[in-house]
């Protein structure tokens, strides 16, 4: 059975379905019982969603904003 540690390096394979049949039966039954991996891979799935609707293009305005976020951040600290 896999280890945590192993689910996580092997994750987005699993994701992408780029698998065997055998390695993808280990990774649903360690899912089966570990909680915590099912809840990471529950985010994953959410982040590649996300990153999926996000635009192609460059935003310079989210750039500037993102700037002006961490200008901010280092000048309170």
């Amino acid at each position: 059975m896999l280890t945590c540690k192993e689910l996580v390096a092997h994750s987005s394979d699993y994701l992408d379905g780029q698998m065997t049949l055998r390695q993808r039966l280990a990774v649903r039954a360690h899912l089966a019982m570990c909680g915590n991996c099912r809840r990471f891979i529950r985010q994953m799935k959410l982040t590649q969603a996300v990153i999926r609707q996000m635009p192609d293009e460059e935003l310079p305005e989210l750039d500037a904003l993102a700037e002006r976020l961490a200008q901010n951040r280092r000048n309170q600290g």
